[in-house]
C-alpha cells in the first residue's frame, strides 16, 4: 500500500480526492493511505500563525519555517517508522514540469510527503533542508498547492495496480506511448449529421488498431508536435503518417 502524507492548511479540500471517483475506490481497496496534516497544529501562539512578512519587503506573506519543518519532519518519521524511505515534494510553479514519465517513477515510491504551500511561498530554508524536489503542473499561478497536489495524486493513484476497472485503460491513455490519445466514439452511430468512422464498425481488430494509431499520430502532430519531435517514429508510424501527406 502506498503511504502518502500531505501537508496543507486546508486538508478538508482533499475530500474531492478521497470521496469521489477512481481515487475514492482505490482508497477503499486499500491501494493507498492518505494522512493529512495542518501545519497550524505545530504553531505555538494563540492565533496559530503560519505566515509572516518577507524580509527585504514586498507584497504578500511567506509561510513560516518552524511549523512547516515540524510537520514535514513528523510526516517523514511516520513513514520511516513503517520502514519506508520518504520522498518530500513541494508543488511549485518553479518546479520541474510534471510528465507521464515522472508520474510512473513516483508510482514506485512507497512513501511520499507532499507540501501544498500558500501565500507568496515558503521560507527557502525549508526547501533547502527538507524538500527533495519541486514539481509544477503548468506555467501559471494558483491560490495554493492543494489543487496541484491533488492533480499529482490523481495521476499517480490511477496507475496503481487495481485502481482502474479495466487494467488496460491506463495503457491506452494519452502520453503513455508519447502520443496523444485517439478519438473515441460511442452510440448512436450518427449524431448531428456526423457518423462513426466505418473502420470502427468493421470488427476488423488490426485495421482498428492501425486507424487508432494513425489518428494518435495525426492529432499529436497537429496539437503537440513537440511530442513527436521528442521520440523516433517506428517504421509503421512513419508509414501511417506518410499516407496523410
Amino acid at each position: 500500500m502506498m503511504q502518502i502524507e500531505v501537508i496543507s492548511l486546508f486538508p478538508e479540500m482533499f475530500s474531492a480526492l478521497t470521496e469521489h471517483g477512481i481515487t475514492s475506490r482505490a482508497r477503499q481497496r486499500s491501494l493507498y493511505q492518505l494522512t493529512l496534516t495542518n501545519p497550524r497544529q505545530y504553531t505555538q501562539d494563540v492565533h496559530h500563525t503560519v505566515d509572516d512578512r518577507p524580509y527585504g519587503g514586498g507584497p504578500g506573506m511567506v509561510m513560516l519555517a518552524e511549523p512547516l519543518a515540524a510537520a514535514i519532519t513528523d510526516a517523514k518519521a511516520r513513514l520511516q517508522a513503517k520502514g519506508l524511505v520518504p520522498r518530500v515534494i513541494h508543488l511549485s510553479p518553479r518546479g520541474q514540469a510534471l510528465t507521464h514519465a515522472k508520474v510512473m517513477a513516483l508510482k514506485e515510491c512507497s512513501g511520499l510527503v507532499l507540501l501544498a504551500s500558500r501565500y507568496e511561498g515558503v521560507d527557502q530554508r525549508v526547501l533547502d533542508t527538507l524538500v527533495d524536489e519541486e514539481l509544477s503542473i503548468g506555467d501559471y499561478v494558483l491560490s495554493g498547492g492543494e489543487l496541484p497536489v491533488m492533480v499529482l495524486l490523481d495521476a499517480i493513484i490511477r496507475q496503481l495496480p487495481g485502481a482502474l476497472g479495466d487494467a488496460d485503460s491506463a495503457q491506452e491513455d494519452s502520453f503513455v506511448n508519447g502520443l496523444l490519445d485517439y478519438p473515441h466514439y460511442t452510440r448512436p452511430e450518427e449524431f448531428a449529421g456526423l457518423k462513426v468512422p466505418e473502420v470502427l464498425l468493421s470488427g476488423h481488430h488490426e485495421k482498428i488498431r492501425q486507424w487508432r494509431l494513425q489518428q494518435s499520430l495525426l492529432l499529436t502532430r497537429a496539437k503537440r508536435p513537440d511530442l513527436l519531435a521528442a521520440r523516433p517514429l517506428t517504421k509503421e508510424e512513419a508509414r501511417l503518417l506518410g499516407k496523410q501527406e
